[in-house]
């Protein structure tokens, strides 16, 4: 009798979760071991720094499967064990208690981890980083009306962060080096709506200016800047970017470049290991580069894709990076993707005063990222063939909102 198969899969989040789902529904009957070092099973993370943060959902709505998924699709799913090695010659993980799984093939889905601020105080209490379950937990407990929050980084989780905060009833001061917020995701022009809205809402920025250590003597009582200010603070969020969790692949001697290296079809450089979510780097024909992408349906679809691929489907995973969010009454989505600064114009289509509205990002005449915010008649379909095509616009009907979208979709 042939040795049943076994499919590991490293890490049980999102990526690793709706892997484990795709085998199933692919019809693979051997073995799927899915291990976590989280004590929590696979969980959304989005509604760590928005619902669930705002208190609007519940522990469970954040779960990727209820708790009978796993025992009903034979998922043997281990949590709170993490894995310390990857012998590649001998086929196998060893894990911190001490034991060992061996692999037919093996999905690396280790996420990233928050980057720390290395400066004095940054491992005193009230001193937060929001990447898991129970760090979203303890700082949904210090949001209580009157606090003083003080949000190291202006990007997508700091926003977040302050939008909830401030819906909480908090006060809320934002310190980021750069001019605007988002001015490395979205640039100045972009930044600046959102520090519009924010401002709005309450919000007090410190741009041009960075933090230089948390004081207190048992817990956080203020936050210094580079300027000389202290600001008083009962919480600090740290939200300054995230790295990729490639420890495991390095170990192991795979090829490593800002992410763990993977092809289309998301096989690392041992044909037997793949890599799936915030960990990977695959290459993209559209922007004719590698791209490492950080967001929820980059795990979601990037799962599923390396499942397929596990089982020897013809896969090519090259999806438009896309991602949202929701902060006070704006909702937005995002499609596309540029380095820091690489584009040309923005087109602005609608009435950015009304928080109604699309935005463009072009190099030269071709579209290679749009965002709408609150425009959800229109909404990305048509964005999305806009900057597949990679067709040239014409920017005056890109930006005449009689003309629809569609329309200019389809040439």
């Amino acid at each position: 009798m042939a040795t049943p198969e076994v499919f590991v899969i490293v890490g049980a989040g999102l990526a690793g979760a709706k892997a484990a789902q795709a085998l199933r529904e692919e019809g693979f009957t051997g073995r799927v071991v899915l291990l976590g070092d989280e004590a929590e099973r696979p969980y959304e993370r989005p509604p760590l720094s928005k619902g669930y943060l705002l208190g609007d959902q519940g522990r469970a709505e954040t779960h990727v499967h209820d708790a009978r998924w796993y025992e009903e699709n034979e998922v043997d799913l281990r949590l709170g064990l993490r894995v310390t090695g990857l012998d590649r010659a001998a086929r196998r993980v060893a894990l911190a208690d001490g034991g060992h799984v061996g692999y037919t093939k093996l999905l690396l889905a280790t996420g990233s981890s928050p980057r720390r601020l290395p400066v004095p105080g940054d491992d005193l209490p009230g001193v937060h980083y929001l990447r898991r379950l129970d760090q979203a937990d303890r700082l949904r407990a210090a949001l209580t009306p009157g606090s003083r929050v003080v949000v190291a980084g202006a990007g997508w989780i700091g926003l977040e962060v302050a939008a909830a905060a401030r819906q909480r009833d908090c006060a809320v001061t934002v310190v980021e080096p750069a001019a605007t917020p988002l001015h490395a995701a979205l640039g100045p022009e972009m930044g600046g709506f959102f520090a519009g809205l924010h401002r709005a809402h309450g919000v007090d920025f410190r741009f041009g200016n960075h933090v230089t250590a948390f004081g207190g003597d048992e817990r956080l009582t203020g936050v210094a800047l580079a300027d000389g200010v202290v600001l008083p603070a009962d919480a600090a969020v740290v939200g300054v970017g995230v790295r990729p969790n490639t420890g495991l692949a390095e170990l192991a001697g795979l090829a490593v470049d800002d992410g763990v290296v993977v092809d289309a079809a998301l096989r690392t450089s041992d044909p037997d290991v793949y890599a799936a979510g915030d960990v990977a780097s695959g290459p993209s024909t559209r922007y004719g580069r590698r791209l490492r992408v950080e967001h929820w349906a980059n795990a979601l679809n990037g799962g599923q894709a390396a499942a397929k691929s596990m089982l020897g489907r013809e896969v090519v995973h090259d999806d438009l990076p896309y991602f949202f969010s929701d902060q006070y009454d704006v909702g937005m989505e995002f499609a596309g993707w540029f380095s820091p600064g690489g584009y040309d114009r923005v087109v602005v289509r609608g009435d950015v005063g009304s928080r109604v509205f699309h935005s463009f990002w072009l190099t030269g005449d071709r579209v290679v990222a749009g965002m709408h915010v609150n425009s959800w008649d229109e909404g990305l379909g048509a964005v999305r063939e806009l900057i597949g095509d990679g067709r040239p616009v014409d920017v005056d009907r890109l930006a005449d909102t009689s003309v629809p979208l569609t329309a200019l979709a389809a040439g």
